[in-house]
């Protein structure tokens, strides 16, 4: 059926035209329908392969990503907002599902760390850390929003103020098929707003990739890695490269609890040095649109805080 195949063929680079560049990777490699199966033509009349190709090459509004892989059969499961939410916090590794078309979710925040190096003792403080997530334009999109105020204090110095906003979009690759992942990336920037002793007085941009796996009703894994430009206090720029592991699980319907290693690693820095950390946490599910969590970690490295304990709450507007 090589005219029916030529004709799908076309049909699919029409529709690349209308998406970045970027695409191309994620079309090439995750979701290929028109090189699917060799007699898959023959069971569909070209009009019919080219609305399919269409639904599971770029997902519709009701999809809940941007991609099917291509061994998935062209079919999805429709978001169910009835479902307890699924929220970015308290660990450090971002979800890799999106929030759905139309839904407000805001999850707050506090954390309380501390550090005792070169005989000095920091203590510092983020009040508030709300995160807006709206959900826009199709279920596997979010826009995303972010500001805390923070206090710090030494023997000789206290501060305080806010960070710098931060900005970014969600966008959910794929969903997970098997042993291959549901993904989402997180184009995303820091605008210089902060206070004095909080801000760059540049803008951040960088790019987080998150991708996770369901083993069973119990256990789930997840990872992210990111880049984002920083800078050190010699004023100058480098690249920061952040990675984390967390691993999940569901205790009861509404306890779960979650272990995690993430790593902060300065490239082409002057000061700025690595910094690693291990936490653990438990969250409760007040309501399926409610969640509250408490969470702890220990720094690893020289740069590291010793430790940080934290609580914070999220809640979710169908």
């Amino acid at each position: 059926c090589s005219t029916c195949f030529y004709e799908r063929k076309q049909y699919a680079l029409s529709k690349l035209s209308r998406y970045i560049r970027l695409n191309l990777v994620f079309v090439a490699g995750l979701s290929s329908p028109i090189f699917a199966e060799d007699n898959y033509c023959e069971q569909l009349s070209c009009t019919e392969a080219g609305s399919l190709l269409n639904y599971s090459l770029f997902s519709t509004r009701n999809s809940p990503t941007l991609f099917q892989w291509s061994v998935q059969n062209h079919t999805f499961e429709e978001r169910d907002l009835n479902a307890p939410l699924v929220t970015d916090r308290p660990d450090f590794t971002e979800a890799s599902s999106t929030v759905g078309l139309g839904v407000t979710q805001i999850e707050f925040g506090y954390t309380f760390s501390q550090d005792d190096s070169a005989g000095t003792r920091t203590q510092g403080q983020s009040l508030g850390e709300p995160l807006l997530r709206q959900g826009i334009f199709a279920d596997w999109l979010e826009f995303r929003m972010a500001g805390t105020y923070q206090a710090r204090r030494t023997a000789a110095i206290n501060a305080s103020g806010m960070s710098d906003l931060y900005l970014g979009f969600k966008i959910a690759l794929t969903p997970q098929v098997g042993h291959l992942p549901e993904m989402a990336i997180i184009p995303q920037m820091n605008v210089p707003t902060g206070g004095a002793a909080f801000t760059s007085d540049n803008v951040e941009p960088g790019l987080n990739w998150i991708y996770g796996w369901e083993i069973n009703d119990f256990i789930s894994t997840a990872g992210s890695t990111q880049g984002n430009r920083r800078i050190d206090d010699t004023g100058s720029s480098y690249t920061e490269i952040a990675q984390s592991w967390t691993i999940a699980y569901t205790l009861t319907e509404k306890l779960g609890a979650y272990t995690e290693w993430y790593g902060i690693i300065p490239s082409g820095a002057d000061t700025a040095m690595p910094q690693h950390y291990i936490n653990g946490g438990f969250t409760y599910l007040l309501s399926d649109n409610i969640q509250f969590d408490i969470r702890a970690g220990h720094g690893l490295s020289n740069a590291s805080d010793d430790y940080f304990i934290g609580t914070g709450f999220s809640v979710r507007f169908p």
